[in-house]
């Protein structure tokens, strides 16, 4: 059976084989508790502490990072974890309107429990607008949140501009780089915390990172041993670490080549499209594996349905299912309307030309055919 054309690399990305044949060992014969005293354990420790080292290097000297289940409790521990030291003195968190839904979702927990919460929009192109956020960060605030490369439109951030905002006035700049870590420049001079995950970038499901500037702290979300760095709490799986690490020393060292080929990938896409699509947000200030577009009258449902062999996404998979249209979408000015005509692609590595060109091929055939049968 031919496999399906796999065109969903902001929701995962397939596992490298250099992720797996690291994680192998550690599976299989290296399975002690890292936290355990015995040669095992030891041996467990070791694989962690060189993995840790490993994906911390780019991020360079003044900082720690301490591994999590994934970016979901890398940013919840991140934003609960300051506003709870903050408390009143600075009760203010400022995020974007596009963040993911791991960041909204604990903001909004935060503002059932007394935090003043501060959505910035974002112009049409997806970008945050500095205006709003230069009148929004004041001496009140403990933290701004702002994601790198936005997962669902693949736009960039001008997160430099928001760390240097809230280093002004004494705030924590927090960087949901999911999307961006190990694909483009990670602003580390203008953060305090940057949260990270491996299987976006051919590693495991199953874990993250978050980064810490030396001398920040967030309390903790997780208690119970406070096996990593005092801080958070759980048997670390160093299997997972293992394969983490080899995954971002992949990409680190591929960044260059895998830039140029995701360029070769944007062209060839761009190409097939034809007239009567739309690209959401910047056409320049984005992330070129990430091409979401829409055409009037699109019914993307129905093209998921016709297309079952080619995995592509009608909005941010962490959102499936949930009925309402993208908050992403919406936030740039689309109606709803517009944002239930979208679809995203996104391609990586293992994406061929041929491949993705065909794939929009499909793509633009079957859409011309609803509007065919529509007439």
């Amino acid at each position: 059976m031919k496999r399906p054309v796999y065109l969903d690399y902001q929701a995962t990305t397939p596992l490298a084989p250099e992720a797996r044949a690291a994680m192998m060992p550690l599976l299989e014969e290296a399975y002690g508790n890292p936290h355990s005293p015995h040669r095992l354990g030891r041996e467990a420790k070791a694989a962690v502490e060189v993995s840790r080292e490993a994906i911390a290097a780019p991020f360079g000297p003044g900082g720690r990072l301490l591994f999590t289940s994934g970016a979901t409790e890398a940013l919840n521990w991140a934003i609960k974890g300051i506003a709870e030291i903050a408390g009143q003195t600075r009760p203010r968190i400022v995020v974007t309107a596009i963040e993911h839904a791991a960041v909204l979702d604990t903001a909004a927990w935060l503002a059932g429990r007394g935090c003043e919460i501060v959505v910035l929009p974002v112009g049409r192109d997806g970008i945050v607008d500095l205006d709003a956020a230069r009148a929004a960060i004041d001496e009140r605030t403990a933290l701004v949140a702002a994601m790198l490369v936005n997962n669902e439109i693949g736009t960039i951030q001008p997160v430099a501009e928001l760390g240097a905002l809230a280093r002004n006035v004494g705030a924590v700049m927090l960087c949901d780089a999911v999307q961006g870590f190990a694909r483009v420049d990670v602003p580390v001079e203008a953060c305090d915390m940057i949260a990270i995950s491996a299987h976006k970038i051919h590693g495991p499901k199953g874990i993250g990172a978050l980064w810490l500037r030396d001398g920040v702290t967030p309390a903790p979300l997780l208690h119970g041993g406070g096996q990593e760095g005092g801080l958070r709490s759980g048997t670390l799986a160093p299997a997972l670490c293992a394969g983490f690490a080899a995954a971002a020393a992949l990409a680190y060292d591929r960044v260059a080549e895998d830039a140029q080929h995701v360029e070769r990938l944007w062209r060839a896409a761009l190409a097939g499209l034809g007239e009567g699509w739309m690209l959401n947000g910047s056409p320049r200030q984005r992330w070129h594996g990430n091409l979401n577009i829409r055409r009037d009258g699109l019914d993307v449902a129905r093209l998921m349905s016709d297309l079952r062999d080619i995995c592509f996404s009608a909005g941010s998979a962490c959102a499936s299912g949930s009925g309402r249209a993208s908050h992403v979408l919406r936030a740039i000015g689309l109606s709803e309307a517009q944002a239930r005509s979208s679809i995203r692609l996104g391609f990586g590595r293992d994406t061929t030309e041929a491949e993705l060109s065909e794939a929009v091929a499909r793509i633009v055939e079957a859409a011309a055919q609803q509007r065919v049968f529509a007439a």
